[in-house]
Parts: structure tokens; C-alpha cells; sequence
């Protein structure tokens, strides 16, 4: 069924479409989908906590000038998908596995239209958690790039063993539907300067984001719940145990990197065979929204590795 795709505020191929599915389990989510006959395969762009598909207009436009069509998702509780609480602004899941079978939802939807093959993965953050899982689960992807993916929470060492304590004690006790501490209702583009910012050393595309929330605030989400930060928690730590799978994979780092932990990353890469790890000097956590010479290599090299694994 068709849903709304804000291409306008996206900047995305002109070639656009919004379709709602539903997950195995009945929530709603949202896909968008560009360039839906690209000739050389199909990315799926995964999109991090808080975010929504128009955050990722842009990079579909370059994808589609390399050839390629864009599947990008709304997570539940974020974007325009079932939100889990009467908090719009509160981000929730009880467990990682949903975001799975979101994912799930969607390789459905693109095999069913047909969508051109191979798929391969964009994952950035908190999508770069759910994609690793289904790369372990799956050899539906040929190759997958990553964005500072979130397999680990950063957390100040001695406040790690509290932080799991309290995170793991939350549903026992009733208050896993409660903003994890420090976090609150407040979107970070709109309720922050640019000055400082964790994201981007770029103004435009810092006011870009922010011309989204502006325009469209119903697609914006605000902190974490104590549910959400135990699952992630959880799901970072089972990641860990787990050896990398044989998929062909980039990531991609800014050495300013303050949003993830990036231990996990270092120690992942360095012995993923097949996987490389490039840092970017001088950049924040979104390499995909960063100062244009910085996200045109990134991209550049994601589509460079899914050109060789044609």
C-alpha cells in the first residue's frame, strides 16, 4: 500500500515511492524506495536510531547516478512506523529480533516486486547493528558497507556494570518504558547548536537534517527508553561472542567518532576476513552526512566494493 514519502525535504531521484508493510508480528513500518530499476542491484540503506528514509535522499542520489535502486526503512518506532509507546518521542523495542523482523519484511517486499539483484547493504549506527545480525542470519546481501556501526554502546567504564544493572532491572521492576538517563524527549538537530555537534562538521548538511525535522516533526524521535538501551545492550554483547560472517564488508570511521564504542569495531575488523576498516581524520559520527569530500569517498568506496562483487 502506498505510503507518504516527503521527497521534497529527502532531495532524493525523482523516481520515489513510499509503500507501508506490515511485520510479521502486525506493526507497520514504512519503506522508501528510489530508482526501483536501477540495472546494477539493489541497496538496502539502514538507518540508525532516530532516524527516517528522507534523512537519506541524497545518498540515493548517488546511488542512483552508480546504478543502483535504494531501499531505505523506517524502523519501528521511529520515522512514520508504529511508534510502541503513547510517547511518540520515547524510543522503545523490547527486544533487537523485532528490528530483524522488519528487515525481514522488506527483503520480502523487494523479492516479491522484483526489485533488481544482487542486494547488497548501507548500514549506518544502529543499522549497522541490526545488518551485521542479519548478515550472520543470512546470505541475502553480497556485500555490505558500514557506517560507524553501533556494536557497542559508549559508556564511561566505571559506570558500565551500573548502566547493565539498571538497564536489566528496568522491565522487572516497571520502568523500561522510561527515558534512559540523561535522555528526554528533545531532538538533537532542533534542540542543539551546531557548534559542538556529535553528528557533522558540515553546516549545510547540518541544516539539512534539520530543515527535516523543522518541516516534517512527526518524523523525529527523541531518546532512548531503559527497554531499548537493555535490548541493545543485550545485543551488542551476543554480537561480540559471535565470529563475523564471510560477507565482503567495509566500515567506515570518523576519528571523532563520540555517538558508538569503538573497541568493538577495531577488534571486529581486524580479523574480518574480507573486511577493511577506513578511518576518516576530522570527522563525527555520520560520515554519510559529513563535508562533502568525506561522504563522496565514503559512498565511493561502498560502491566500489559492490562493483567487485557483482
Amino acid at each position: 500500500m502506498s505510503a507518504p514519502l516527503y521527497n521534497d525535504i529527502a532531495e532524493g531521484p525523482a523516481n520515489c515511492h513510499g509503500h507501508w508493510l506490515r511485520a510479521r508480528d502486525g506493526v507497520r513500518i514504512r519503506l522508501a524506495l528510489w530508482n526501483a530499476t536501477g540495472p546494477r542491484g539493489t541497496v538496502f540503506l539502514l538507518p540508525g536510531r532516530t532516524e527516517y528514509v528522507e534523512k537519506y535522499g541524497r545518498a540515493a542520489g548517488v546511488l542512483a547516478t552508480a546504478g543502483y535502486a535504494t531501499l531505505s526503512i523506517d524502523w519501528r518506532g521511529q520515522g512514520l512506523a508504529d511508534r510502541a509507546l503513547p510517547d511518540r518521542q520515547a524510543g522503545h523495542v523490547d527486544d533487537f529480533a523485532e528490528y530483524q523482523s522488519d528487515l525481514d519484511t522488506a527483503l520480502a517486499f523487494a523479492r516479491a516486486e522484483n526489485l533488481p539483484e544482487p542486494f547488497y547493504m548501507l548500514a549506518h549506527s544502529m543499522g549497522g547493528c541490526i545488518g551485521l545480525r542479519a548478515l550472520m542470519r543470512s546470505t541475502a546481501f553480497k556485500a555490505a558497507a558500514f557506517s560507524a556501526p553501533m556494536w557497542g554502546i559508549l559508556i564511561v567504564n566505571w559506570m558500565r556494570p551500573l548502566t547493565r544493572l539498571i538497564a536489566s532491572a528496568a522491565r522487572t521492576f516497571g520502568f523500561d518504558r522510561r527515558y534512559a538517563p540523561g535522555t528526554g524527549p528533545a531532538i538533537y538537530v532542533t534542540d542543539s547548536p551546531f557548534a559542538g555537534n556529535s553528528l557533522t562538521t558540515d553546516p549545510e548538511m547540518w541544516d539539512y537534517m534539520r530543515r527535516q525535522a523543522v518541516v516534517q516533526p512527526a518524523l523525529s524521535l527523541g531518546g532512548p527508553t531503559f527497554g531499548w538501551l537493555n535490548a541493545a545492550l543485550a545485543e551488542c554483547h551476543a554480537l561480540q561472542q559471535m565470529q563475523s560472517p564471510a560477507t565482503p564488508a567495509i566500515v567506515g570511521l570518523g576519528r571523532n567518532e563520540r555517538i558508538v564504542d569503538t573497541t568493538p569495531i577495531h577488534r571486529r575488523m581486524a580479523d574480518w576476513q574480507g573486511g577493511r576498516l577506513d578511518l576518516y581524520d576530522a570527522c563525527e559520527h555520520e560520515l554519510i552526512m559529513e563535508l562533502p569530500a568525506t561522504r563522496n569517498a565514503f559512498l565511493a568506496s561502498a560502491v566500489a566494493l559492490f562493483e567487485a562483487k557483482r
